[in-house]
């Protein structure tokens, strides 16, 4: 099974692309795992597979793409969901349904993709503010709690949130608002790279290099990395803004604590 092309880690300023239907299945055929992916979908969607996409599937924190694809002929596939097939290393799944039941695509047929521009805009500058809030508060508190270190995070706007080992007492909040401020005012730049382990290495970034074998990478491959300029690089495939002013305000919510793991939320207005 031959891996999905994700154009837009390439060039994320394409929102319409040409690419080319491999596959075409009804969500009622899929494997359960794959049924799984998206527990919306009714029994007569379908899931359509290109060989490349401009949709950035749901992972890594970030909400999925929508959008539509039209072929040739002028049928209509409205894309509600992207996911990564739990079956298939590296082939992307595109949920939705089709305008007309009788104009479904072939195998073969040329279409265009073209994604929801206000929405990737959006989840874009939640993706790179959580880059910033995450920074911030590495900057501030890696030397004061013990045990430190970044976990995971949420991009979702209703739920965007970065999580640390360690307790992180709420009076820093303050602190680590006015430090996302001055990230944000900066205007820093954000630049895509690609690095392999001894590009982590030189960096001082050991404790970031992904594992490759988790990812079905290649030895030959390189690991995407999102670089905030003046402040912190990590490893990641999602989409983001040009600099940190194009996030807007970043609002820290609030931090909560639980069995050692510290939460800091954060909204855009």
């Amino acid at each position: 099974m031959q891996r999905t092309y994700l154009t837009f880690q390439h060039n994320a300023k394409l929102h319409a692309l040409q690419a080319v239907v491999t596959a075409v299945r009804s969500v009622a055929a899929l494997e359960e795992a794959n049924r799984g992916l998206f527990k919306q979908a009714k029994e007569d969607d379908h899931v359509v597979v290109t060989d490349q996409t401009i949709f950035h599937p749901q992972g890594g924190g970030q909400p999925s793409d929508v959008g539509m694809m039209k072929n040739e002929n002028g049928a209509r596939f409205d894309v509600s969901m992207v996911r990564m097939s739990a079956i298939n290393d590296g082939e992307v799944l595109h949920f939705g349904s089709f305008a007309e039941a009788s104009s479904i695509f072939k195998p073969g047929d040329s279409i265009t993709q073209t994604i929801d521009s206000e929405k990737r805009n959006l989840y874009s500058r939640y993706h790179t503010a959580g880059h910033v809030l995450g920074a911030a508060v590495r900057h501030l508190v890696e030397k004061e709690i013990n045990g430190f270190d970044e976990l995971k995070a949420s991009h979702f706007p209703d739920s965007a949130a970065c999580e640390f080992q360690g307790l992180i007492e709420g009076k820093w909040k303050d602190v680590i608002q006015t430090r996302v401020d001055e990230y944000i005012a900066k205007d820093m730049p954000v630049e895509i790279d690609w690095w392999d382990e001894n590009d982590f290495k030189a960096n001082g970034l050991e404790r970031l290099i992904p594992d490759r074998a988790a990812m079905g990478m290649t030895d030959e491959e390189k690991f995407r990395v999102v670089k905030i300029i003046g402040a912190e690089s990590y490893p990641c495939g999602g989409t983001h803004v040009d600099s940190t002013e194009l996030c807007g305000k970043t609002n820290v919510k609030k931090i909560s604590r639980a069995k050692g793991v510290s939460r800091v939320s954060y909204m855009l207005p």
